[in-house]
């Protein structure tokens, strides 16, 4: 073997190791860059289910990987849409289930999931020199709690979904919720709103 050992090392009994903890990142505001508030694909595993899956398997796919949102996959590579826990328990399944006739136990998570043709897209690229601010515009103006964010293809690979933006994260990473009403997209108009 060529490898050698690393030297190692006993701690005495009664001497306090702090563990290591994740550093503080600042504090998001509507300044802060636009990349501070979206889920980066390449960073993050993305959660997944099949179209076919039950609502209730989906549901606890969502608790093991402690998510709100699966990515609905049919084939690989290919992302179909997005359904999320607001999706499996909002008037859709029980719309489904009058209009079909069947158990909620039943329905399957194409029967709520939103397709990606009906989610507003942005382009990673044009998050390079966006804030936060442009993000909570573009929420608001389209009303939409989610942006899927698309990497643009190149010669050596298609497009991607590169990453997501979420209402909710969004708030909780400024602290404070969006506003719920129409308001103009106006930077200084979205920021007084969140004062």
């Amino acid at each position: 073997m060529t490898h050698k050992p690393l030297p190692t090392f006993r701690v005495s009994d009664g001497t306090c190791i702090v563990q290591a903890q994740i550093p503080q990142k600042d504090p998001v505001t509507l300044d802060s860059p636009a990349l501070a508030v979206v889920t980066d694909l390449t960073e993050v595993r993305a959660a997944t289910a099949h179209p076919l899956v039950t609502l209730v398997d989906a549901e606890q796919t969502m608790i093991q990987q402690g998510v709100r949102l699966l990515f609905v996959v049919s084939e690989m590579p290919c992302v179909d849409g997005i359904v999320t826990l607001h999706d499996m328990h909002s008037d859709k399944p029980v719309r489904v289930t009058q209009e079909r006739r069947v158990r909620r136990e039943q329905l399957q998570v194409k029967d709520v999931m939103t397709p990606l043709s009906e989610l507003d897209a942005v382009e990673y690229k044009s998050l390079a020199d966006a804030s936060v601010g442009n993000i909570v515009a573009t929420l608001l103006k389209f009303g939409h709690p989610y942006l899927v964010v698309i990497e643009a293809s190149t010669v050596e690979s298609p497009a991607r979904v590169r990453g997501l933006v979420s209402q909710s994260q969004v708030e909780r990473q400024l602290g404070k919720p969006l506003p719920t009403v129409e308001i103009a997209s106006t930077f200084a108009e979205i920021q007084r709103a969140l004062r």
